[in-house]
């Protein structure tokens, strides 16, 4: 078999269509191009080019990663959930990971620090929420406490005092509005003294 054209793919720009014995085989981009060293007229046998399926494969997954990131941060299991979603081979997800990784783009503790802020600043998360969002993001128990104790913007009492605030006037029943705010996350003490204290006020 020999690779009888290498010209740019229409829809993709950055991403080069190869043909071998004149039929579209696969694609690759510019910078695997280089690394492989793939030029028009060399012979391949069925391994090599299964070899840069496998490769071409491994790009187009890499690209579609880096995007969904771009969009927000990302913890490594849902990168993993969107693989086995997609049918990524075993080998390309390790690739993947193992990329993302090195260039910075998947890192566990900063996509913590990022949620728990958004969190903090957005919604009225209890502490308990909060590491159960976390855990569900696939986030390791150490680095969920770290985050949480290291945070300036998470206050478990601040966001238990608005979240009061915004309830208090649904609920003409203070029982009920201790019921919702438990199911939040948010101890039967804390409630307590954070009511005790807003009444008094």
């Amino acid at each position: 078999m020999k690779i009888t054209k290498i010209a740019p793919a229409v829809k993709t720009a950055g991403r080069y269509n190869v043909f071998v014995d004149e039929k579209f085989s696969f694609s690759l981009d510019e910078a695997q191009l280089v690394k492989l060293s793939l030029k028009k007229g060399d012979e391949i046998s069925d391994d090599r080019l299964n070899e840069l399926k496998t490769e071409s494969d491994f790009g187009k997954n890499y690209i579609r990663a880096v995007d969904l990131i771009s969009r927000r941060l990302r913890s490594e299991k849902e990168i993993r959930d969107y693989a086995w979603r997609k049918k990524w081979s075993e080998e390309n997800v390790e690739k993947v990971i193992e990329r993302l990784r090195e260039r910075g783009f998947l890192n566990d503790e900063k996509f913590a620090e990022s949620f728990v802020r958004s969190r903090a600043n957005l919604r009225n998360y209890s502490t308990r929420k909060m590491k159960l969002e976390l855990r569900k993001k696939g986030i390791a128990p150490e680095i969920i406490e770290k985050v949480l104790i290291e945070s300036e913007d998470f206050d478990e009492m601040t966001a238990l005092k608005n979240l009061i605030a915004k309830k208090r006037s649904h609920y003409t029943d203070e029982q009920k509005l201790i019921a919702y705010l438990a199911r939040q996350g948010f101890s039967y003490d804390k409630i307590k003294a954070t009511l005790k204290e807003d009444n008094n006020a």
